[in-house]
């Protein structure tokens, strides 16, 4: 990089100065460090989202009988919790059954959705063909669409076709999304060169194989974050199964609906079973945080 006075001859002194100004900002920005008023604001916002699983956590470790005295639990936390945990397992209610449902459900839309949505991403992206932008416009405009106003005849589909009360009637509607469409597309226009396709191409390899090996390493850290992001709503997933399955095959929203009962509603029963079905999101957050970061870093195209 040429130095400032040399920049001074070459293109003149305002020349000079801006390229000052920007080695300044550089090495300032390098060497800055957050202040407190970050710091304070982020714990505000870490206390904010934390509060509702801390608030569950507490009322789960609690009974009825002192959550009726004072609903607002204490910092403490009671000693109840795995007594509330054991008499959910007792229970008869399906816990096992919603667990793997959810999980089969979950793993197969995110999956799906991952393919898909990268296949379509990959296509708007990267290829040309008439009716693109038009086609990409349809596709982005049916996330106004409100989901209920297709509840009615996806329900009468599923009974014609036999698939009520069944996974699928679960795991199909959702695998593909058009948020995912957009997503992809907007991060491989952007992550994935020209010159990449061209080269793998002139090389003899097929439009799959270009695909697979070139769009979809490129796609990764994308790719991840849509995953994560569907496997929470199908695993938080509870309007849609709530009508198209039964007591029978639920899922695990569905099992935690049985925990309350016509005439009695035990808050530190309920709030257990919120707590157990939210540990699993968070154990995915806690391993896959870290990588999630590492493959947005990896998977950065430098200019």
């Amino acid at each position: 990089m040429s130095s400032v006075p040399v920049i001074a001859q070459t293109a003149g002194k305002g020349a000079a100065r801006s390229a000052a100004r920007r080695r300044r900002s550089r090495v300032g920005g390098a060497e800055r460090r957050p202040g407190w008023v970050t710091y304070t604001i982020l714990g505000i916002v870490l206390l904010i989202s934390a509060y509702p699983f801390v608030y569950s956590f507490l009322l789960a470790s609690s009974d009825q009988v002192t959550i009726s005295q004072n609903p607002i639990p204490g910092l403490v936390p009671d000693g109840n919790l795995f007594a509330n945990l054991q008499r959910i397992f007792e229970s008869n209610i399906p816990l096992m059954k919603g667990l793997v449902n959810s999980t089969i459900v979950a793993v197969t839309q995110a999956v799906a959705v991952v393919v898909f949505s990268t296949l379509a991403g990959y296509s708007f992206a990267k290829l040309r063909f008439r009716g693109r932008g038009p086609l990409l416009v349809f596709v982005i405009a049916t996330m106004a669409v409100p989901t209920q106003l297709g509840i009615v005849p996806l329900f009468i589909v599923m009974s014609e076709i036999g698939w009520s009360g069944k996974l699928i009637a679960v795991i199909l509607p959702g695998v593909v999304t058009a948020f995912g469409v957009f997503w992809m597309t907007q991060y491989l226009e952007s992550a994935l060169p020209y010159e990449l396709i061209e080269a793998a191409r002139v090389d003899g390899a097929s439009m799959i194989r270009t695909f697979w090996h070139v769009a979809m390493p490129a796609a990764r850290p994308a790719a991840a974050m849509l995953a994560l992001f569907t496997f929470i709503g199908s695993w938080t997933m509870y309007f849609w199964p709530s009508i198209i399955l039964n007591n029978q095959n639920p899922t695990l929203p569905l099992v935690l609906r049985q925990l309350q009962a016509s005439y009695f509603q035990d808050y530190s029963l309920i709030m257990a079973g919120v707590l157990l079905s939210t540990a699993p999101l968070v154990i995915v957050f806690i391993f896959a945080g870290r990588h999630l970061v590492t493959g947005i870093m990896q998977g950065a195209v430098k200019g």
